[in-house]
C-alpha cells in the first residue's frame, strides 16, 4: 500500500466551521491543498469571502510549481478541489440547521467529514471582579463550544453515513469494504479541542476551560454513539498555534509570546501543517480505524513535569 493511498483525503467532502481563520483556516487550507472539496464558515462574510480567495490562491500557486516540477500531464490533486464558503451561526440550534441544510444541498446528501472547530473564549478575575457579564460569558462560551458542536454534528450525521449501492448512488464507500461488507471508509467527525481542557492554564479563561475538557468528554461519548453508524468521532487538542485567541494569552506574559514557545518542549508553536496533518490522519485510510480519541498536538506541552525542587 501506498503512502499517497493511506493519507488520501482527495475527492471528499469536508465541513469546516470557524474557518475564516486560525486553526480552522489552517485546517481548511490544508484539505483543499490535498483535494479535498471544502465548505468554511463562520459569522463574518467578509472575512470567509478573503479566506477563500487565500485558499484559492494558495492552490493555484501550489498547481503552478507542481506542474514545473514534473514532466507528467496529470494535474495534482489540489487541482482538482474546490473551495465553498457560507455565513453561520454555530452557536445557536436554529443556526446548526441552517448550515447542514446548505451543506447538505451543496455537496448532495454526502458529506464525509466534519469538523467541528468554531469556538469562543470570554475570561475575567471570577473571584474579585463584578463586571456583571459572567453569565453572559459562560453561556456564549458554552453556547458556542459545547452545545453548537453537538447539535450540528447531530444535524449532520445522516449524510456522514456512509452511502452503499443501495442508497441508489451506485457505489460503495471509497476504498471499499471487507470480505464481511465491513465499511472500512467512515464518516469522520473532528472536535477541535484544547490542551486547556486537559491541564490548567495561568489565566482566568474559566469557562474556556471547562468548554474544551467537555469537549473532549462529549467526543467519547458520541464515539460509542455512533460507531455503529460508522462514523468515527476523534478531538484534536491543539497547543499553542498562533491565532488572535492565542494571542489574548500573551497578555499575561507581558506580551512576550518568547515566553510562551520556551516552555513548550519543541520550542516552538505550532503551525499550518500540524493542525491540518492531524485531521487529515484522522479523516484518512490511516485514520479509519481511530474513534474516541483526544489527539494531543502541542509540542509536548502537556508533558510537562513537576520540578522536583518546588514540592
Amino acid at each position: 500500500m501506498s503512502a499517497n493511498n493511506l493519507f488520501s483525503v482527495a475527492g471528499k467532502n469536508v465541513l469546516v466551521t470557524g474557518s475564516s481563520r486560525g486553526i480552522g483556516l489552517m485546517i481548511a487550507s490544508g484539505f483543499a491543498s490535498a483535494g479535498a472539496n471544502v465548505l468554511i464558515t463562520s459569522r463574518d462574510e467578509s472575512a470567509l469571502a478573503k479566506a477563500a480567495e487565500s485558499i484559492q490562491q494558495h492552490l493555484q500557486k501550489s498547481t503552478v510549481l507542481n506542474n514545473s516540477s514534473t514532466s507528467s500531464s496529470s494535474s495534482s490533486t489540489s487541482s482538482t478541489s474546490k473551495v465553498h464558503f457560507v455565513p453561520s451561526n454555530v452557536g445557536s440550534r436554529e443556526g446548526c440547521k441552517k448550515l447542514a441544510e446548505y451543506t447538505n444541498e451543496l455537496f448532495g446528501g454526502k458529506l464525509d467529514v466534519l469538523v467541528n472547530n468554531a469556538g469562543a473564549s470570554w475570561g475575567e478575575d471570577p473571584y474579585d471582579r463584578e463586571s456583571g457579564k459572567a453569565n453572559w460569558g459562560w453561556d456564549k462560551v458554552l453556547d458556542l463550544n459545547v452545545k453548537g458542536m453537538f447539535y450540528l454534528s447531530r444535524e449532520c450525521v445522516p449524510m456522514l453515513e456512509p452511502k452503499t449501492k443501495s442508497d441508489g448512488d451506485g457505489g460503495g464507500d471509497c476504498y471499499g469494504g471487507d470480505s464481511n461488507n465491513n465499511n472500512t471508509d467512515p464518516g469522520r467527525i473532528i472536535n477541535i479541542g484544547s490542551i486547556a481542557g486537559i491541564i490548567s492554564q495561568e489565566a482566568p479563561t474559566h469557562a474556556y476551560d471547562v468548554s474544551k475538557a467537555a469537549v473532549h468528554h462529549l467526543t467519547k461519548k458520541m464515539a460509542a454513539d455512533l460507531a455503529k453508524r460508522q462514523i468515527t468521532v476523534n478531538a484534536i487538542a491543539p497547543g499553542y498555534v498562533p491565532s488572535r485567541m492565542s494571542q489574548g494569552l500573551e497578555n499575561y506574559v507581558g506580551g512576550d509570546s518568547s515566553k510562551i514557545t520556551g516552555a513548550i518542549p519543541l520550542k516552538r508553536m505550532g503551525n499550518e501543517d500540524d493542525m491540518a496533518g492531524a485531521a487529515i490522519y484522522l479523516s484518512s485510510k490511516a485514520g479509519s480505524w481511530t474513534t474516541g480519541v483526544i489527539l494531543n498536538v502541542d509540542g509536548g506541552a502537556c508533558t510537562i513535569q513537576m520540578p522536583l525542587a518546588s514540592l
